[in-house]
């Protein structure tokens, strides 16, 4: 395996530990968002750090993934449910459905305003997509340590 492969895999996953450590900071200070009030903005502050950390984090996982497929596989899936099919597969995910829903909100963040969305997409940052990016990290810094070892 070739030593520059290897560095790029140690890289990425110190990026994505790096990316999910600002996300559980941030998951530490926010409270359960509530649809009946009124926030100012600088109470909204946390709220808009945790969902920029959010959509950087999950950036950050799929560019690990991609890199831990090119050095277990020699190459690199066609689609993004088949790259996350291996990432399953390989244990660094815990269920392909829920990185297709982590990436629609990744995407949704910046386009809905309506409360009831907006209350949904924290709980879903703050609930099961922040468990599993927090899982996800902890798994990836295993497998990765364990390639790297190997070499």
């Amino acid at each position: 395996m070739s030593t520059d492969l290897l560095k790029l895999l140690d890289s990425s996953r110190k990026k994505l530990s790096d990316a999910v450590e600002l996300v559980q900071a941030s998951l530490n200070k926010v409270e359960p968002y509530d649809l009946c009030r009124e926030y100012t903005p600088d109470e909204r502050e946390p709220y808009d750090a945790l969902c920029d950390r959010f959509i950087r984090a999950v950036e950050v996982s799929l560019k690990f993934f991609r890199t831990y497929e090119k050095v277990q596989f020699a190459e690199e899936s066609d689609t993004f449910r088949d790259m996350l099919n291996r990432a399953e597969k390989s244990g660094l995910i815990s269920a392909v459905e829920l990185w297709f829903r982590m990436r629609d909100v990744r995407n949704r963040i910046v386009h809905d305003y309506l409360p009831e969305k907006v209350k949904e997409m924290y709980d879903d940052i703050t609930g099961p997509f922040g468990s599993e990016l927090l899982e996800s990290a902890r798994l990836a810094k295993e497998l990765s340590d364990k390639v790297m070892n190997q070499s």
